[in-house]
């Protein structure tokens, strides 16, 4: 066996290659956040690694590094073995990390070239040095980069247009929500270290632009808070408006919010899919009860409640457009009414799609 096994200290080209990496910690630490391109194949399972941790606070780590392998040998060493293996197989030029880079990496690293002969590398400094370096690096990108935000009356596309953008940062997308009381995806969303993660990722990959486009979003995206320096950059930054008619925000919002959702429903759970998109939309317009009168939120309730009896009966989804209609023109313009007026002084183009695109192409950003 080498007398040093490989570490990984450049992680500004892991991040640029999407550097495929499996997580030795336990699953726990996982699921409160990883990186993108992660897998969890841990070492210890949640409970191994409580023993350990309570064996090493009362009898010190020689003692707790023995239980730990008492805990891990034999068919399950094995398994843990085969299911890095196969990782490895699947992606040769990735790599490993445990919290720290310290024994459980270590010890993944080595049982490894072990059973294999292969040198796969670890995080030097783990789990906490790359997270450490993507909170640095999104505030050093956010000082250096000039960003510019797309707003507009909810519907009107900007989540399209930003598809048709290259130096973009889609926040609803990393945060897998689309903004509003009606936002929610049908899979959950990041968690809040995770969603830094991977916008840190993206600002790295995206850096050497001179400009970077943004939708135009409060603090918070969902369950998950934009970092300040994101937030503070963005909210001070040229405003670009995208225009569309009120036909067209019906559209868009339909396929969105109705349409699309309600394939995705099915999609997941085909048994309970209608089901669940029924509730979602009546527990996204209970959200808003209160904003809306509750005479008014007795009249839309009826409304979704018909919409969704009529789909169920025709498979049609019209009875849909005139509450997308009144929930568009009633409920959220006069709110984006409001908001823009705050926004006016930053405002330096407004336009449809099209012309949007062109303005962008004007200031080479495409």
């Amino acid at each position: 066996m080498p007398k040093t096994l490989t570490q990984i200290e450049d992680f500004h080209t892991l991040i640029v290659n999407q550097t495929p990496l499996f997580d030795t910690r336990a699953p726990i630490e996982f699921a409160q956040g990883a990186f993108p391109n992660a897998q969890s194949l841990p070492l210890m399972s949640d409970e191994q690694r409580d023993q350990v941790g309570t064996c090493y606070k009362n009898k010190g780590q020689e003692q707790a590094i023995q239980l730990g392998h008492e805990l891990v040998q034999g068919d399950i060493k094995q398994e843990r073995v085969d299911a890095w293996l196969k990782f490895i197989k699947n992606n040769p030029n990735g790599a490993l990390y445990c919290f720290r880079g310290g024994l459980r990496s270590q010890i993944t690293q080595q049982w490894i070239f072990e059973a294999s002969g292969i040198d796969y590398p670890r995080l030097k400094g783990g789990y906490k040095a790359l997270r450490r370096y993507l909170i640095d690096e999104t505030e050093r990108i956010m000082n250096q980069v000039s960003p510019i935000v797309i707003g507009g009356q909810t519907g009107c596309g900007k989540t399209l247009l930003l598809e048709h953008i290259k130096p973009m940062i889609d926040l609803e997308g990393l945060a897998n929500h689309r903004g509003s009381a009606f936002g929610n995806t049908t899979t959950a969303q990041p968690t809040q270290i995770a969603f830094e993660n991977a916008l840190a990722s993206e600002l790295i990959k995206k850096q050497n632009y001179s400009h970077l486009v943004f939708e135009d979003e409060g603090a918070n995206v969902g369950t998950v808070h934009i970092p300040d320096c994101v937030k503070n950059k963005t909210s001070q930054a040229d405003l670009i408006l995208l225009d569309a008619t009120t036909e067209e925000r019906i559209q868009v919002s339909m396929d969105a919010y109705v349409i699309n959702m309600c394939q995705n429903f099915l999609a997941q759970d085909h048994i309970n899919g209608f089901n669940n998109f029924s509730s979602y939309w009546l527990r996204s317009l209970e959200k808003i009860q209160k904003r809306l009168g509750l005479e008014r939120y007795k009249v839309m309730k009826l409304q979704v409640e018909k919409a969704l009896e009529i789909h169920q009966n025709t498979n049609s989804f019209d009875g849909f457009i005139p509450v997308v209609e009144s929930l568009l023109v009633d409920y959220y313009d006069p709110m984006y009414s409001y908001q823009i007026q705050k926004k006016l002084n930053r405002v330096v183009f407004k336009g449809n799609q099209s012309e949007v695109l062109d303005y962008l192409n004007s200031l080479s950003i495409s």
